[in-house]
């Protein structure tokens, strides 16, 4: 590992480790989940004679998989040791039942692992959606700091706004509903009319309804099925026959990318409040995977961070937002007043950061150093041309930073992906997922 921080020195790359096990690893195992209407995602490795050592990254491959791509089957082949330990693992009280109650939620089906002789082929989807630009549009993104919105006519941008709203310390349904009503009927008031409704939000959503998302993490299950068409409600209040499109707000990412840049092959990494992911694929559409990228696995130090909802450790969470930042402060030696919002102690090393403050600059490294290696780790299972970063992470001299190292690292120890790291510019870092959602 050349690249090392000097505030995270403890920090070991799964992609590293990976490698190294599959070079002395010699019995072939085949990976499988399973995801909506019978489609799936394989994967191919090796395990050695070292059942410890083959658990504890066969555990992490299968995180990986549960959600980038999701699934409420994973079949294993050729490792029925493991495939019965995971099987515990992912139980009721299990280490990972956090997974799969999430997977139940999102899939209505009961969470297996299955250990079996052989894999059948992958079959995979591909759905087309965004690049919609004719007419009146508003786009919407629900972040976990801030909400943004956006009045599009013709695919200009002729109003745009961002307001501080906290989803997620809010147990009422209704607090949620007016904020979003709130900004679209701002939105809709820059413009003679609204043709359509886009919605960018952080979360699974499938045919515009709610399944999981952070943004309702404290509603009570008994008031849940206010927020599952909450979107389809709101948009209502504009007009009731105004077509609406809710998307994981990772996907608008990838999409977004893939207009601006012109091309397919995109994965979106969106740093704010979490982390969020999307990915377009070769054919310029969307697998219909999770791309849940903030519980997949990034680090295998034992005393990594722990994931406040999760539980696990050493997630892409608390490495790509602004979380991220923020653990870092005290190893940088950054004090914060424990008053201020996550945005707003994220706000103070921005400012650090542009009295060219040596403190961030190492905050700011590190998150590089992180990124660098673990884009590799998700080229395992994204066929990726052009890694697009945004959010407030990624906003000033920082994120140039964060974009600078990350690079360096992928030329020097991975020179063999096709793999380029691009940000749009200002303006979008910070308002581009509503734009970008305005064309869905």
């Amino acid at each position: 590992m050349k690249y090392k921080s000097e505030i995270d020195r403890k920090f070991s790359p799964v992609i590293l480790g990976w490698r190294e096990f599959q070079i002395t690893a010699d019995k072939p195992v085949g990976l499988m989940v399973e995801y909506a209407d019978g489609y799936n995602f394989r994967f191919d490795c090796k395990i050695g004679n070292d059942a410890e050592q083959n658990y504890r990254y066969i555990e992490r491959i299968v995180k990986s998989m549960l959600w980038i791509v999701g699934g409420c089957r994973v079949y294993i082949a050729g490792a029925d040791d493991v495939a019965k330990r995971l099987a515990t693992d992912y139980a009721k009280g299990g280490k990972r039942a956090f997974d799969s109650d999430f997977m139940e939620r999102v899939y209505k089906q009961p969470f297996e692992v299955i250990a079996c002789e052989r894999l059948y082929e992958a079959f995979r989807r591909c759905v087309k959606t965004g690049g919609n630009v004719k007419g009146c549009r508003i786009g919407f993104d629900a972040g976990g700091s801030d909400r943004k919105v956006s009045a599009v006519i013709d695919g200009e941008v002729v109003f745009s706004e961002e307001v501080i709203w906290y989803p997620k310390l809010n147990a009422d349904p209704q607090y949620h509903y007016d904020g979003i009503v709130s900004a679209l009927k701002t939105a809709a008031s820059k413009m003679p009319r609204v043709d359509s409704i886009g919605v960018s939000s952080a979360g699974i959503f499938i045919n515009n309804r709610t399944c999981v998302s952070s943004l309702f993490r404290m509603v009570p299950d008994k008031k849940y099925s206010l927020v599952r068409d909450i979107y389809i409600r709101a948009a209502r209040e504009i007009g009731k026959k105004i077509p609406v499109t809710v998307a994981n707000d990772g996907d608008v990412t990838a999409i977004a990318g893939g207009i601006s840049f012109n091309s397919n092959r995109v994965l979106g990494i969106a740093m704010g409040t979490s982390e969020a992911g999307g990915y377009l694929n070769a054919k310029g559409g969307l697998n219909g995977w999770l791309s849940e990228l903030a519980f997949v696995p990034c680090d295998l130090n034992p005393q990594a961070a722990a994931d406040e909802w999760s539980g696990d450790i050493g997630t892409g969470v608390n490495y790509f937002s602004q979380d991220a930042v923020i653990k870092l402060c005290p190893a940088a030696g950054i004090p914060l007043d424990e008053k201020l919002s996550p945005a707003e102690k994220l706000k103070v090393v921005q400012e650090l950061m542009k009295i060219g403050d040596k403190r961030a600059k190492e905050i700011y490294r590190t998150i590089g150093i992180y990124l660098g290696y673990t884009l590799p780790f998700y080229a395992l299972f994204y066929d990726i041309k052009l890694a697009l970063v945004l959010g407030r992470v990624l906003s000033g001299t920082g994120g140039d930073l964060i974009v600078e190292t990350a690079s360096q690292i992928l030329k020097e120890e991975f020179p063999e992906l096709d793999m380029k790291i691009v940000t749009p510019d200002e303006k979008f870092k910070r308002v581009g997922q509503s734009i970008a959602a305005s064309s869905l």
